[in-house]
């Protein structure tokens, strides 16, 4: 079964990612199509990026890249959940991305962001050319959360709506397409990639 990758972006001590994120994973569990593997960025704890080398070369000196490398290549699809900040997406997650090349290829990502009235809508925006050119595959799919401090109670768990589950599940049907039919480009040459 493919795995779906779901990092949560934010390393912030009060961050509200956590619970956004758990609450995606736990739509994504209940989807047929995927494994889940949970990323906290916090956990995984990447200091600025200092591998002497440029990632497309593979020649990872140091062993969190290792670590790195070998979690994102066994991963066939990603939901980046993703705060906004003055316009934009935070250091840590562009940093994670920064650190590997071929291992993000030809793989789908979705977005579930979240923030104040924009729902972190930019932040997505500048995400996309920078997974496009990785030759990821964003989606227009998406979960936009507005005013997401109103979404938690007061064991600050994530709180739905019907509009964000059924975001959350087109944002996975979509997951599932463009896993399925980017398949081939992952095989190596001259193997068939696994049905």
């Amino acid at each position: 079964m493919p795995t779906l990758m779901v990092v949560i972006a934010s390393t912030r001590p009060t961050r509200v990612g956590m619970a956004v994120g758990r609450w995606f994973v736990d739509r994504a569990t209940e989807h047929p199509a995927f494994d889940v593997d949970l990323v906290d960025l916090a956990e995984i704890d990447l200091p600025f990026m200092d591998e002497p080398e440029h990632p497309r070369y593979g020649r990872y000196v140091h062993d969190h890249t290792k670590r790195w490398s070998a979690r994102v290549a066994a991963a066939d699809a990603f939901a980046f959940v993703t705060p906004e900040y003055n316009h934009g997406y935070n250091a840590p997650l562009k940093n994670a991305i920064d650190y590997l090349h071929h291992e993000w290829e030809y793989k789908p990502v979705g977005f579930v962001s979240y923030g104040g009235v924009a729902a972190g809508t930019r932040a997505v925006q500048q995400l996309k050319p920078v997974v496009a050119v990785l030759r990821m595959t964003p989606l227009a799919d998406a979960v936009y959360i507005p005013f997401v401090q109103q979404h938690l109670n007061e064991d600050r768990r994530f709180q739905s709506t019907g509009e964000l589950e059924a975001a959350a599940s087109a944002m996975l049907d979509a997951l599932e397409r463009y896993e399925a039919a980017l398949r081939p480009l992952r095989a190596p040459s001259g193997q068939t990639a696994r049905p």
